[in-house]
């Protein structure tokens, strides 16, 4: 186990990293602007607990090189891994020598994982199965991501995004079973549709993916303390999870046993193995 203070309270078991399950990936600058001495910071108290760091909406296309490749540094000088999250969507709109050129910059920044994202547009199974194979013939890991929900992957109103309508779960087990086949290392699910700009959580849908993928290929986006408590709750401190950098904390203790609130308190435990 990790050393901590106060190590002789119990608590729920965690495994060590390099972790295989229950994983915890926070989001990188997006929400607040924050560079390599802040990730420090929160890497030198709680880099026990964190497994990967993901940039988000592109963020690092705002950047100079220096400030990701340091950002990146720092997280592996950590045991952290470094994803892309989904901008893929936007480059694949200036076609394949643009897709080719970004995976080659993603390596060359010291990215570790290329999230493969089409939240906002249409992109076939068959062409995702292809990025796969570029990202993992550039000797990055692929990280597909999948959901339900049309237009997915923005701050749009629940009302709009009701609108457009929804997959069926079905099809996404069927393409995720595919782009794993095809090489991919794991799966992000996207929240929107399932627990993020709907009315009602639908919980059969996570329920579905995990029984037919299994807890070790997916990750839930999760970055609302309801919904990474509901994930834990029901399906134990080991579920792969997607959350806010300023939530570690919260979700570590929670995952640990040692806090939590009326619902979960003294219910998460883990005898480990």
């Amino acid at each position: 186990m990790t050393e901590t203070t106060f190590s002789f309270i119990p608590r729920a078991a965690r495994s060590v990293k390099p972790r295989k399950i229950g994983l915890t990936e926070i989001r990188g600058p997006y929400y607040s602007a924050y560079g390599p001495r802040h990730l420090a910071d929160v890497l030198e108290t709680m880099g026990a607990w964190v497994d990967g760091v993901k940039y988000a909406g592109g963020s690092f296309a705002l950047m100079p090189p220096q400030a990701v490749k340091a950002i990146n540094k720092t997280a592996h000088d950590h045991g952290v891994y470094v994803s892309t999250g989904g901008w893929i969507e936007n480059v694949l709109r200036f076609g394949p020598e643009a897709v080719a050129r970004y995976i080659e910059e993603c390596k060359a920044l010291g990215f570790d994982v290329v999230e493969i994202s089409a939240g906002f547009i249409s992109l076939p199974t068959d062409s995702m199965l292809r990025l796969v194979k570029m990202v993992k013939k550039a000797g990055l890991k692929a990280k597909p991501e999948l959901g339900i929900q049309f237009g997915s992957g923005g701050a749009t109103a629940a009302e709009e995004l009701e609108a457009e309508g929804t997959k069926d779960v079905g099809w996404l087990i069927a393409q995720a079973e595919r782009v794993l086949d095809a090489g991919a290392d794991i799966i992000m699910i996207e929240s929107e549709g399932i627990t993020e700009s709907v009315k009602t959580w639908r919980t059969g849908v996570a329920a579905a993916i995990i029984d037919k993928l299994g807890l070790d290929k997916v990750m839930f986006e999760a970055a609302d303390p309801p919904v990474f408590e509901w994930y834990v709750k029901n399906y134990g401190n080991e579920v792969n999870l997607f959350v806010d950098h300023s939530q570690i904390v919260q979700l570590e203790a929670l995952r640990s046993g040692i806090w939590g609130t009326k619902s979960t308190w003294g219910r998460i435990q883990n005898v480990g193995g």
